[in-house]
């Protein structure tokens, strides 16, 4: 059905990016064409006239925005954003190369603005965070990989000094580098909470579901069965108010160590963000909760099965068909508690199976054909993880059963993306009408545009919405 102007207008004014490339934006007055998502400021609807193609616009006479590239766009190219993909490449692979942020400006070639919102839009960070943790990173590696001095493998990795590069190591890591090191025989190990961190709500967080049949709270001791690389192992965790105990059974300290990071959610810059909120007068959203922190799910793939089931859903059926897909793709590992399901498993499945869990056959086909995806090898997990937020949004969107509230809740719980919104989420659209004290809940729209104000920061604000209207945990 043809869009009428009304709408179109609409959807630029929205700046709805899922709107790209159906139909184009020309501009009157400036000559200029756009895509429905550009960033320039928006046009007065009396000079705006909508055009189908790229060609049929130029026909018209107009020319191409240098903002937004809609040609590139509707070739499937898009040289900035590679250009830029092509640099954080370099970046990580050599961090020692650059000495600090301006090197990768004057690299790239534009003014420092530019870069700048080139590297949030893309990247939801900065060049100089970027280059910070593809440092941590070479220094991860060599610490794992060699036994030269942290000194020499703090300098290697580009850090000015070995003070530095211990500050910062242990902030993100909740370990000195020493101790990471240790980790290549270890099966315990102890990372530190920073000051203030919200034991209450890590805990709410690990017990969501209390019938879970893959992990188990009891008091200040986590238990949960995970995935890694050689198979699942037993995970369990002591909770204190200053550190947390980890211990793993059988496998990898070093690939628990990273698990328990995000489960924690040390790398997430929830000061910054509680700045940020009382700066715009906002203060009540973190209002005993400064140090709340984002919890990630244990692994890309449990994200993903739960990003497609609660999808129109309420949460408690939703757990139901998560435990029930658990149990008929999995079985028990250790402690009574099942391994989570492989790819594998539930892509041997057939929607038939699921449809007497209560499964909708459209659940079931989304849940079994995306598994089937990852085993064909059509769709990396683990590459998700190297590439630009741009690109993971095009590469999960482009699979059938995920749309923008899906993707967005992956690329925050599963990815660690800081600058993610889940329209459509009822529990951000409550909190942001108890917020901002609204006569009625926001739609999507209103909501990407009150939610823009948090930005570098909105799967914090995000969090915090969701807990905004919760009793405090206990």
């Amino acid at each position: 059905m043809r869009m009428t102007n009304a709408a179109m207008y609409a959807r630029v004014l929205a700046g709805d990016a899922a709107y790209n490339g159906r139909f184009f934006t020309g501009v009157l007055t400036t000559g200029i064409y756009c895509l429905p998502a550009c960033k320039a400021r928006k046009p007065k609807p009396g000079n705006v006239r909508f055009f189908p193609t790229c060609e049929t616009a130029r026909e018209a006479g107009l020319r191409a925005c240098k903002k937004c590239h809609p040609d590139d766009f509707a070739r499937g190219a898009d040289p900035v954003l590679e250009t830029i993909e092509a640099l954080v490449a370099e970046v990580r692979a050599k961090p020692e190369n650059f000495t600090d942020a301006r090197a990768i400006v004057r690299r790239l070639g534009f003014g420092s603005t530019r870069v700048f919102e080139l590297f949030r839009q893309h990247y939801h960070t900065t060049p100089g965070d970027l280059l910070l943790r593809a440092r941590l990173s070479a220094a991860k590696h060599h610490l794992l990989e060699s036994d030269s001095p942290l000194s020499r493998i703090a300098a290697d990795a580009g850090f000015e000094s070995i003070s530095v590069f211990h500050e910062n190591f242990r902030r993100l890591n909740g370990l000195t580098p020493a101790a990471y090191r240790e980790l290549r025989e270890a099966r315990t190990f102890d990372v530190a909470l920073p000051e203030g961190y919200l034991l209450p709500y890590l805990r709410r967080a690990l017990s969501r579901d209390i019938h879970s049949v893959t992990e188990r709270l009891a008091g200040d001791t986590y238990t949960a069965v995970v995935q890694l690389s050689d198979g699942p192992a037993l995970l369990t965790l002591q909770l204190s108010p200053e550190s947390v105990r980890a211990e793993i059974s059988p496998g990898s300290a070093v690939e628990a160590h990273a698990l328990v990071v995000g489960l924690l959610g040390l790398e997430a810059e929830a000061a910054a963000f509680a700045r940020l909120a009382k700066k715009l007068g906002l203060g009540r959203l973190v209002a005993g909760r400064v140090e709340l922190r984002i919890s990630q799910t244990p692994s890309v793939f449990d994200g993903l099965l739960w990003a497609i089931i609660g999808q129109q859903i309420n949460f408690t059926f939703a757990r139901l068909l998560k435990r029930r897909l658990i149990e008929r793709s999995s079985g028990v590992h250790a402690d009574g508690l099942y391994a989570p399901p492989t790819p594998e498993a539930v892509a041997a499945l057939e929607p038939a199976d699921l449809l007497p869990l209560q499964f909708s056959r459209q659940k079931a086909d989304y849940v079994i054909s995306t598994a089937r995806l990852i085993v064909a090898g059509k769709l990396n997990l683990t590459a998700l993880r190297t590439m630009s937020a741009t690109r993971i949004e095009r590469t999960l969107l482009a699979i059938r059963g995920l749309g923008p509230w899906s993707v967005n809740y992956l690329m925050m719980r599963s990815l660690g993306l800081p600058d993610c919104v889940p329209l459509g989420d009822t529990g951000v659209t409550s909190g942001l009408q108890a917020l901002l004290k609204l006569e009625e809940r926001p739609d999507i729209d209103a909501t990407r545009r009150l939610m823009a104000v948090f930005s570098p920061y909105r799967s914090l604000a995000t969090t915090q919405l969701w807990q905004f209207n919760q009793p405090l945990p206990t």
